[in-house]
Parts: C-alpha cells; sequence; structure tokens
C-alpha cells in the first residue's frame, strides 16, 4: 500500500487517496474546536497551545474572521488554515464588491471546501490539513453552522466538533444538544464549554471563545468570564457526582 500514498492523484486498491487519510490524521492530532448553533448566535469554542512568556499572545488565534457576519474556528496545520482563512477573506470581500451583498454562510463554505477539493486530484500538492467549522448568520436569514473536511466534504450541524478526541466530544454534543438549552446565548456557550472541559479536561487558561450575533460585533469573550462559567460547570458537575453516590 505505500506505494500509493506517493502522489495524491493514484487511488489505493481499495478506491481510497491515502494522502486525504493523511490529512485527516493532522486534523485529529491538532487542538479540538466546538461549535453550536443557538436560536439566534452560534458560539465556537476552541482549545489553544500554551503561548511561551515571552511570546506574543496576539498571534495565537484559533478563530479567524472572515466577514463581519462569519468566522471560521480549525484544526490541523496552522499554515495551511491561513491559506484558506486568507482566501476566503479576499473572496467576501470580492463578492461584496460584484455583487453588491454579503456572501452566505453556505456560499463561502462552499467556496472553501471546492478548493479543498481542487488539492486532492492535482500533481505536486497535497490536501490541506486542517477541518474548518464555520460559523455566521446570512444577510436576510438565521444562524448556520458548516463543517468542512480535508477532501472537500462540507456538511451544516446544529453542534459539531473537530480535532483531538472529535469523537468524544461529538458524543456528548448529541447527548447533551436540546433546542431549549441553547435557546439563549449563556445555554449555547455552556454546551460548548461542557463539551471540551469535562471530555478533554482542560483548563480555561487555553480557551477561546467567540459569539456571533446578527448585525451585532463578533464578542470574544475575556478569561474572567470563561472562568466564571467553568467554575459553574464544575460546582454543577460536583453536584451531581454526590447525588449519583447516593
Amino acid at each position: 500500500m505505500s506505494r500509493y500514498d506517493r502522489a495524491v492523484t493514484v487511488f489505493s486498491p481499495d478506491g481510497q487517496l491515502l494522502q486525504v487519510q493523511y490529512a485527516q490524521e493532522a486534523v485529529r492530532m491538532g487542538s479540538t474546536c466546538a461549535g453550536v448553533r443557538g436560536r439566534d448566535c452560534v458560539v465556537l469554542a476552541v482549545v489553544k497551545r500554551s503561548v511561551p512568556r515571552l511570546q506574543d499572545a496576539r498571534i495565537e488565534r484559533k478563530v479567524v474572521v472572515l466577514d463581519d457576519h462569519v468566522a471560521m474556528a480549525f484544526a490541523g496545520l496552522r499554515a495551511d488554515a491561513r491559506v484558506l482563512a486568507n482566501r476566503a477573506q479576499i473572496e467576501c470581500q470580492s463578492y461584496r464588491l460584484t455583487a453588491e451583498d454579503a456572501v452566505t454562510v453556505e456560499y463561502i463554505t462552499k467556496y472553501i471546501a471546492n478548493l479543498k477539493q481542487q488539492y486532492t486530484q492535482c500533481n505536486g500538492r497535497r490536501p490541506f490539513g486542517v477541518s474548518c467549522l464555520i460559523g455566521g448568520f446570512d444577510p436576510d436569514g438565521g444562524p448556520h453552522l458548516f463543517q468542512t473536511e480535508p477532501s472537500g466534504i462540507f456538511y451544516e450541524w446544529k453542534a459539531a466538533a473537530v480535532g483531538r478526541r472529535e469523537g468524544g466530544v461529538q458524543e456528548f454534543l448529541e447527548a447533551s444538544y436540546s433546542a431549549d438549552l441553547v435557546a439563549t446565548d449563556q445555554g449555547a456557550v455552556r454546551l460548548a464549554l461542557r463539551g471540551l472541559v469535562q471530555v478533554l479536561e482542560t483548563g480555561q487558561k487555553n480557551l477561546d471563545v467567540v459569539i456571533i450575533k446578527k448585525d451585532q460585533p463578533m464578542k470574544y469573550l475575556d478569561r474572567k468570564t470563561i472562568h466564571a462559567y467553568i467554575k459553574q460547570l464544575q460546582k454543577e458537575k460536583q453536584t451531581a457526582d454526590v447525588k449519583k453516590k447516593k
């Protein structure tokens, strides 16, 4: 099988593109991202790596603004994500100049997915080793949350996770999601954070949370607010554990 992974355009005997599978493995090694689509908001929560003391923390961003109403979180190779984000930002501005309107979330998702797919069939290139969660609002519609994979496939979700241990986070979201729970911004944030904190057992210092609302600037939660959410979730978990023991 090893000789079938030397060129991205060669299928293996069982009909797979091994280079695409390698790109998916790069995504699974990346830090985790979770997205939740609420009634009138989209929440993107990401785990970022620890920043060295002498490094400027501003460059460590796992959520990239593509336009005023669309943002992208990613898991996988950061350099690949930067290229995709730059291309998507240019496409958003080009669309505004051409159509005199903002792009829809599905349009920019398809653009990114098509760009990824092109790199799975060209010699001298390799697939993008990054999966993206793209959330935002259509100019005349409601909230949307899409996921794109290295192969060029894209899906729309109510709640989704990509990156390290994405399966466990996804199972938690599926078990915990309800329309009533995400009816408010706080409920959507709590669900996203619970998925990351309880499954990955990470701390608030390595978390970033962005709330996207229609016709409002994107809101980045500060450390104090995230700490308050996590402290409350931990207290609720301890109370539930005590009840189970009884």
